[in-house]
């Protein structure tokens, strides 16, 4: 565990899961730069306080010490609000003082400080500047923060475009600072969510579909590559098993068993509430309608699911968190598919060749088999012996 220092106290921190293996911070030198020029500017916190894209509530944590009128969270991550909860309990705040709100919950009416936390998904940024917009007024204070490789010049025109005159600062510690003088205009329409129309040779019985994806959704205007080479490699002559489609994002992969496999019984999980809102909205649009039903779950992987209680569990797994590129969430979401998994049940992976996911497999499942492959990706099956 590390420990924050500010202005208002210090703070000990860990992202969620807490792992003692870990060795990435809660925060960066990003947060401190925003957290200091807070302190050091003295910007009245009186009123309302909206913290957007605060990844594992270390600004929020601090903040909360400082005594803010009303103190908002705005994040699209369940771990990321999960942590946020277990480090104001960590700090001894009153955690109900924190309003923790998703990406997908209404804004607040109005916000007099606004501090953007500058996520690694422009189309993200975007929408949560549109539907902040109409509560920013005059006076409202608008800060960014991200490390240099994180903020752009099309990040700066966003801010620019929706918001306001925008400047940045001079960098600390590879961290820089944005400075958005709201003005009362017309920011146009929000794009977001986006819908595009599958290729029409997409593979599974989606050539053609219309899919819609909240901003922030991996791969938000195209079917990645990696999943049209999963599509053509699904298990078949599932019948009514049970299948959990992990880390769904907008949900194309059980969107396909569920049109080849009517009676099977389908979980979409991941830990974006963004990529599960897009995952239930194509669902019920192109297997809704035939009375199929499917359960949608924003959480933990597959934490909340009972042992032996799953038949297959499908995925592609994430190799970033944030910026920082690690197997992290790989490892962890192999480890939590075999304990799901009933003995004889099937873990079955897509990944990138250079990603080793065959290693980590063979460790936790004590073997995998090769499905497929070609020069970029290869589909991974592990079975869970006992």
């Amino acid at each position: 565990m590390n420990r924050l220092t500010t202005s208002w106290g210090t703070f000990p921190l860990t992202r969620h899961p807490e792992d003692p293996r870990d060795q990435l911070r809660a925060w960066d030198a990003a947060d401190e730069y925003l957290l200091n020029h807070l302190a050091e500017t003295g910007t009245d916190l009186s009123g309302t306080v909206a913290v957007v894209g605060d990844r594992w509530g270390a600004l929020v944590t601090a903040l909360a010490a400082a005594g803010p009128g009303e103190l908002v969270q705005i994040s699209d991550s369940y771990l990321g609000r999960t942590a946020t909860g277990e480090n104001l309990a960590r700090s001894g705040a009153d955690t109900t003082a924190v309003r923790l709100l998703t990406t997908q919950d209404p804004p607040p009416e109005r916000v007099d400080v606004l501090l953007v936390r500058v996520p690694k998904s422009l189309a993200l940024l975007e929408d949560q500047l549109h539907r902040l917009a109409p509560a920013v007024h005059e006076g409202t204070v608008v800060v960014g923060t991200g490390m240099v490789k994180e903020i752009h010049t099309s990040t700066l025109a966003l801010f620019e475009r929706i918001l306001g005159t925008t400047r940045t600062s001079l960098a600390v510690k590879k961290a820089r600072l944005v400075h958005t003088t709201p003005e009362v205009r017309e920011a146009g329409a929000n794009p977001w969510p986006y819908r595009y129309d599958l290729p029409a040779d997409a593979p599974a019985g989606l050539a053609g579909r219309t899919v819609v994806n909240h901003a922030g959704v991996f791969c938000a205007d195209r079917l990645d590559i990696g999943t049209r080479f999963f599509l053509r490699h699904l298990p078949r002559g599932l019948g009514g098993s049970r299948v959990v489609d992990l880390g769904c994002g907008n949900g194309v992969v059980g969107l396909a068993v569920a049109l080849a496999e009517p009676e099977t019984e389908l979980l979409f999980t991941d830990e974006s509430y963004q990529a599960v809102a897009s995952a239930e909205e194509n669902f019920a649009a192109h297997a809704g309608n035939a009375g199929r039903k499917a359960r949608f779950l924003v959480g933990d992987g597959l934490a909340d699911l009972a042992p032996g209680s799953v038949d297959l569990v499908l995925s592609n797994p994430p190799f970033h968190s944030h910026q920082a590129t690690t197997d992290r969430t790989a490892r962890r979401m192999f480890a939590d598919a075999r304990r799901a998994l009933r003995p004889g049940g099937e873990l079955r992976v897509v990944g990138n060749r250079h990603l080793g996911y065959h290693a980590t497999l063979r460790r936790i499942f004590g073997g995998c088999e090769l499905v497929a492959s070609d020069p970029k990706f290869v589909v991974l099956r592990a079975v869970r012996r006992g």
